[in-house]
């Protein structure tokens, strides 16, 4: 069964980009090459610092609206619940 993934990039000044991608791995490679958007690759959005999974794209594109929906603060609260040193997470794959 494929998995879908909700995830935010960010830089070291802490701006946040919240997508869905059909390929994680290679959607983050983009981004850290520059290619992966005009806006990350304008901040320089290199470090992938929060993603979730879902089972369906449906709910995957429901949440990432959901969370652009939320206040910084918010957002910022729900990264540092599992990754409080905004720690780079693609080093994993």
């Amino acid at each position: 069964m494929p998995e879908y993934h909700v995830y935010i990039m960010s830089n070291r000044s802490r701006t946040l980009y919240i997508g869905v991608p059909n390929d994680l791995a290679r959607r983050v490679y983009q981004h850290k090459e520059g290619k992966g958007s005009g806006f990350t690759a304008r901040y320089n959005l290199d470090l992938l610092i929060y993603c979730e999974t879902c089972q369906d794209i449906r709910d995957a594109i429901a949440r990432e609206k959901q969370l652009k929906g939320w206040t910084r603060a918010k957002k910022i609260a729900l990264i540092e619940t599992l990754n409080p040193e905004w720690a780079d997470l693609s080093t994993h794959f």
